[in-house]
């Protein structure tokens, strides 16, 4: 990219906007256009969930600030609908083409649908922007019978621990044994002793089996044959990448849109993608690629993602982050780092720390309120999985999974899982 040259950046999300952030500390002069298809500036949807569905937040103090001056052509309230790669154009609503030298794609993920759901219904709501808040408050405010939250990942926990703050009755339903679960067994009885301890109901192992709408509440029968009657139902049951307006594109959408290392789009010198659209290779871990649907991903890949479309396709560096994430649950801090989900096994690591573990190397760790610990952990983790040697991209080079360090294995709480 080149002085003059014009920088197109469609989701105006954190993503978005730390893309258009760091391509001017960078030194791009050119023009930056930024397309969102919500009518608002970016916003931290992390609050959503919590200080904003608890009235303890007004919209504009979800706002993000921007730490540096963009200088930037905001087409907020348009969604795009088309990419064209060959000719480089970004097709907007009423037949409007916006052409670009380099394309960042930022637009995120959609809260998944639960068939069967009648969404036609004013209270079952998902609850992932600004006016979905809203629209969950005004439910709350219509009727003071319970709420129930359907999903017990980390959106639903957070909401359930929002409703209790308000003193509201609340139930979380959720197909796993208990919530969370796939933190391991220690963060997953801890979620639920803290839920019981502040009077959430829980109602695991279980789905909706039947709905009913009446004029003033929604009943929902559960496989369990509970019968929940309630103000608002919220759909927390997962996402699913916003890749609607790329199909047709020629790039790979089967899931987020396929990335090099690098987060160059494949087959694309002049698209790279980041946040929770990417589905790259970490070459820290291995090189099959994955998605990461974290906020501070969003912001690293973000950075790493402009740097890269400026330096351009030859000279890109390999995006290699340790992933890290943390949430809080009424007033206890839940943090991850590295990649949990690929674990084989779970260890003890300290107090309140989970180590998962795959092949005898450690792959993530998780802390359930032991933010020190978690520091060192983070730095000991980080230490293990060192990110690969840069090699140019023009450089005759083969990705190889990284190989488990010998020094790992000797380790006494590893070797007996790797056996």
């Amino acid at each position: 990219m080149a002085d003059g040259d014009r920088i197109v950046i469609v989701g105006a999300g954190v993503g978005g906007l730390r893309a258009a952030e760091h391509l001017r500390e960078i030194g791009f002069d050119g023009e930056l256009v930024l397309v969102g298809d919500e009518p608002r500036r970016p916003y931290h949807r992390p609050m959503v969930s919590k200080q904003l569905v608890m009235g303890a937040a007004r919209p504009a103090d979800v706002t993000l600030s921007a730490y540096h001056d963009l200088d930037v052509h905001w087409r907020l309230g348009t969604r795009a609908t088309h990419l064209d790669t060959l000719e480089r154009v970004v097709h907007l609503p009423g037949g409007e083409s916006l052409w670009y030298d380099g394309l960042v794609i930022a637009t995120g993920v959609y809260p998944r649908h639960l068939p069967g759901s009648p969404r036609y219904d004013p209270r079952v709501r998902v609850l992932r922007t600004v006016d979905d808040a809203l629209a969950v408050r005004r439910c709350l405010a219509a009727s003071n019978k319970p709420a129930v939250i359907i999903g017990s990942g980390l959106i639903g926990n957070e909401f359930a621990a929002s409703m209790r703050y308000l003193g509201r009755d609340v139930t979380l339903v959720g197909h796993a044994r208990a919530p969370l679960h796939r933190f391991g067994e220690r963060v997953a009885n801890s979620v639920v002793a803290l839920h019981n301890e502040h009077r959430a109901k829980l109602a695991m192992k279980s789905e909706v089996r039947h709905w009913i709408s009446t004029k003033e509440t929604v009943g929902l029968h559960l496989t369990n044959n509970q019968l929940l009657v309630a103000s608002v139902v919220v759909l927390a049951i997962g996402s699913v990448p916003q890749v609607d307006w790329l199909r047709g594109s020629g790039l790979d959408i089967s899931d987020g849109v396929l990335c090099e290392p690098t987060l160059f789009a494949e087959g694309a010198d002049d698209v790279v993608v980041v946040g929770d659209m990417a589905r790259w290779p970490n070459l820290r871990f291995d090189d099959k690629p994955r998605r990461v649907e974290h906020w501070i991903n969003a912001v690293e890949s973000a950075r790493a993602g402009v740097e890269n479309l400026m330096a351009g396709r030859s000279s890109a560096r390999p995006f290699t982050p340790l992933p890290r994430a943390w949430s809080t649950l009424y007033d206890v801090r839940l943090q991850t780092a590295g990649i949990p989900s690929l674990g084989e096994d779970t260890v003890g690591l300290a107090d309140g720390v989970t180590g998962f573990v795959r092949g005898g190397r450690l792959v993530g760790v998780c802390s359930w309120d032991k933010p020190r610990a978690m520091l060192d952990w983070t730095a000991e983790l980080e230490r293990r999985l060192p990110a690969p040697e840069f090699v140019p991209a023009d450089a005759p080079t083969t990705a190889v999974p990284i190989q488990p360090d010998p020094a790992v294995l000797q380790d006494p709480w590893l070797a007996s899982v790797a056996g």
